[in-house]
Parts: C-alpha cells; sequence; structure tokens
C-alpha cells in the first residue's frame, strides 16, 4: 500500500477517485488508505458499516501480528462497495490495501511519531555523523546492526574512529577533539567493548590516569590496582598497542612479568621497579589473525575487512564483490558474497527471508523466496559466510538479489586468521585466531 503513494507523490502514477466521498476520505493520501482512521472511514463511505463494525475493523487491524484477522471482514467489505456501486476491480483493490493492515497497519498519531524518530535519527547521521555513532555506541545492545556495521558505515561518511586505548579511552565512547577539516570530531572506542572486562576496573583505570598518562604496563598496573586478568583482557583488546606502541603479544608478554598480588599501601607512589626482563623478539601477527583477534575480543575492527582477506579466491570463483553486484545491470545473473550481517523471516512475509550480507565494499540486500529458503534452510539459519547466486533486481533506489542458490563459505571466513595482508593463507594455526562474527537475527 506505500509504493503507489510513493509512485503517486512522484508524479509517476495519477490518484484515483471513483466517488467524490471516496476523495474526500483519501486525498490528503492521493487515494491510498495509509492510516487505521481511513480504513475506518472507507469501510464506512464505502461499505455501509457502522461505526461499531468500523471499530471492529480497526481492532482487527490493532493486532497486527495475527495475521488473517482482517480478511474476516472481506464479504462484508466486497458486497457493501459493490452495493454501492463501487467497481468490482476497485472493491478488490481497496480490499487488498486494507489486508496489507493486518501487519503493517498504525494509526496516524503512531505513524506520525515513529516519523519523528526516522527523520531526527536522519537529520543527526546526515549532519553529526560523530556524535550518531557515539551515542549508538553508548546504547548497546540495541537496533538493527552491530557495532562492526555502525563503525564501518561511519568510518565511510568521514568519520575518524581511534580504537581503545588505555590512555585514552573510558568506559564509554567519546568524541575527541580537535574538530577536523570536515567539522566532525573523532570518535574514540570505549572500554565497554572489551570482553571480559568489568566497568570497575575501567573506572580504576580512567580515575588512576587523571591528567597523568601511564607510561608502561608496569605503571598502569601500580597506579590503578587492577589485577593482571583485566589486563589480559585489554591487552588481547589490542589496547596497549596507541598508548605505549606495545603490540598484542609484546603486552600479554609484559603482563606476565607481573606479580599478580595485593599492592602494598601506597605503592603507587614508590619507585619499585620489577626486574628486568631480557629483551625477546616476538614474532609478529598475521594481519589476518589480527583482524580475528579483533573481532573475537571486541566485536570489530579498525583494520581490514575480514572478506579483503579472502578476495583473491572469490574472484577466482567468479564471485563478485557486493559493490560489483550492486552496479551490475537490472536482471543480471551473478554471484556475490559476504559476511552474514541480519536475517529477518517476518511473520507476515509468507516464508521469504531477508538477509543482509557485507563486504570491504559495500553491504547487499538478498531475498530468498520460501522454496528457496526450504531447499538451504541450515545454509541460511547458521552460516556466517555465504555465496549467493541470483538474479539482481532493481527498481529505483532499491536493489536486491534474488537468490537462487546459497553457498556456505563459513569454513573460508574461518581462515582468515591464517592469512597475511596479500591474502595469501598460513599453514600456522591458532584457535583464537579462528574469526567469530555473530549475526543478528529477527523473526
Amino acid at each position: 500500500m506505500v509504493h503507489p503513494y510513493l509512485r503517486r507523490r512522484e508524479g509517476l502514477e495519477q490518484p484515483d477517485y471513483p466517488t467524490p466521498e471516496l476523495e474526500e476520505v483519501l486525498k490528503r493520501t492521493l487515494g491510498v488508505p495509509l492510516f487505521q482512521e481511513q480504513v475506518m472511514q472507507v469501510a464506512m463511505v464505502c461499505a455501509g458499516f457502522t461505526a461499531a463494525e468500523a471499530d471492529q475493523l480497526r481492532r482487527a487491524m490493532a493486532t497486527f501480528k495475527n495475521t488473517g484477522t482482517v480478511s474476516k471482514f472481506q464479504t462484508r467489505l466486497l458486497e457493501g462497495m459493490r452495493e454501492n456501486g463501487y467497481p468490482e476491480e476497485f472493491a478488490e483493490r481497496i480490499y487488498q490495501q486494507l489486508e496489507g493492515f493486518g501487519s503493517y497497519g498504525f494509526p496516524e498519531s503512531h505513524a506520525a511519531s515513529f516519523a519523528i524518530l526516522a527523520y531526527s535519527s536522519s537529520w543527526m547521521k546526515c549532519r553529526h555523523p560523530d556524535v550518531f555513532l557515539a551515542s549508538l555506541l553508548n546504547s548497546q545492545p540495541m537496533g538493527f546492526y552491530a557495532p562492526a556495521q555502525l563503525v564501518r558505515d561511519a568510518q565511510a561518511h568521514g568519520v575518524e574512529v581511534r580504537p581503545i586505548c588505555v590512555n585514552r579511552s573510558r568506559w564509554e565512547a567519546i568524541l575527541e577533539g580537535p574538530e577536523r577539516a570536515n567539522g566532525l570530531f573523532a570518535v574514540r572506542l570505549g572500554m565497554n567493548l572489551v570482553k571480559g572486562l568489568a566497568n570497575e576496573d575501567a573506572a580504576r583505570i580512567v580515575a588512576a590516569r587523571g591528567n597523568r598518562p601511564f607510561v608502561s604496563i608496569d605503571d598502569l598496573w601500580r597506579r590503578s590496582g587492577v589485577k593482571a586478568a583485566a589486563l589480559t583482557h585489554l591487552a588481547e583488546a589490542d589496547a596497549f598497542r596507541a598508548g605505549f606502541g606495545l603490540a598484542r603479544r609484546e603486552a600479554l608478554w609484559a603482563i606476565k612479568a607481573l606479580r599478580d598480588e595485593p599492592l602494598p599501601l601506597f605503592a603507587a607512589a614508590e619507585i619499585v621497579r620489577e626486574a628486568k626482563e631480557p629483551d625477546v623478539l616476538l614474532q609478529p601477527m598475521r594481519a589476518g589473525a589480527e583482524v580475528a583477534r579483533d573481532y573475537n575480543r571486541i566485536g570489530l575492527t579498525l583494520r581490514d575487512h575480514p572478506v579483503a582477506f579472502l578476495r583473491d579466491d572469490l574472484r577466482r570463483d567468479d564471485i563478485l564483490s557486493c559493490r560489483d553486484a550492486i552496479n551490475a545491470r537490472d536482471g543480471k545473473r551473478l554471484t556475490a558474497a559476504g559476511i552474514v550481517l541480519v536475517r529477518q523471516r517476518p511473520g507476515s512475509s509468507k516464508g521469504v527471508v531477508f538477509m543482509t550480507l557485507e563486504d570491504e565494499t559495500a553491504t547487499l540486500n538478498v531475498i530468498i523466496w520460501a522454496d528457496t529458503f526450504e531447499k538451504f534452510r541450515p545454509v541460511v539459519l547458521s552460516a556466517s559466510m555465504v555465496a549467493v547466486k541470483g538474479r539482481l533486481q532493481k527498481e529505483g533506489e532499491v536493489i536486491h538479489l534474488i537468490a537462487l542458490e546459497i553457498i556456505d563459505q563459513s569454513g573460508l571466513l574461518a581462515d582468515v586468521g591464517n592469512r597475511s595482508n596479500g591474502g595469501t593463507p598460513s599453514d600456522r594455526h591458532h584457535p583464537d585466531d579462528v574469526i567469530i562474527v555473530r549475526s543478528r537475527n529477527f523473526h
């Protein structure tokens, strides 16, 4: 019901008013019933419903999750409209529009409230993407997209996102100045993203830091009083690189030299040094392993996208990037692959599944019809990365890939931790280097 309204608003289709009475009810929405109040008026004006019957229809529409409730009024509506002289085709079209309210209809007041929120959020995202990102990160868990996708989208819109740092970060994400040339602040990720780190430990670190940055892991340990276990969580999250220049392995090695025992009173003020450990040359982690650890420890990465490490493999199999798929012509058959961000299977969709994929170039929306879903159900429901063979569908700015075949690529994704910058696989493997990407599922 919304699409005819949009086409008419854009001048692509002319409004249709069979009678002046119906025009009076639907003129404001160009002949398309959009609100529950309009449906009640249409039923009363066109089909001769009483006020009580129209209210029953409203109640049926209000139970939007119980599909089929509006269809109980089908005979009464169609017969009433025919008796009042409306053409059969028009009566059927109006009924189909009303039946759509069984899943999506709202009172006008509710629709207006949602519209204000949507407009305000869109304005904030467009004008202040830095503030928008920080606010969403600090409101997790919520919303449609995970922090990884929020960060990547903000970066694509000019926001500088800075890593977790023991000398800069607070518990939540913050804005850091000065403003850049584009008028935006940088967003510093918060320590709340670090898996296993308690708020109390982060608070101790922030309080001990004050206006005097820590100069080493030993200095942080003594001044904050947090246990080595908390420091280990931070090291695994790569939180010592920005402040001390220590990579993950170097930070973990330094933490092993600490005595995890109660510190004496005034220990932070005393000049006490741990025994000087001899310098050890630690093997640098592979680029893919760094990305895998990022995802596994903070749920996102500021490094290369995981699929970027697999691009050569995908190209050899004639699998397009999401961006190339989006730029293809309407109706083209192609194969694209990406991490599964979101799965949606609304109760009103008659078995249709909507899936959103992401790679290093873009996101791609996939429609999986019911018969295709049943054929590939295990892959659709469980795979963390898929390749989709299908047909591209474009309608205005709306682009979908209609799935014909879905191939599980989770095994390939699991190999990211073994890849170097060039995407070359390595024989070495560590359990922590198996990337864990969790999609968001809505049913």
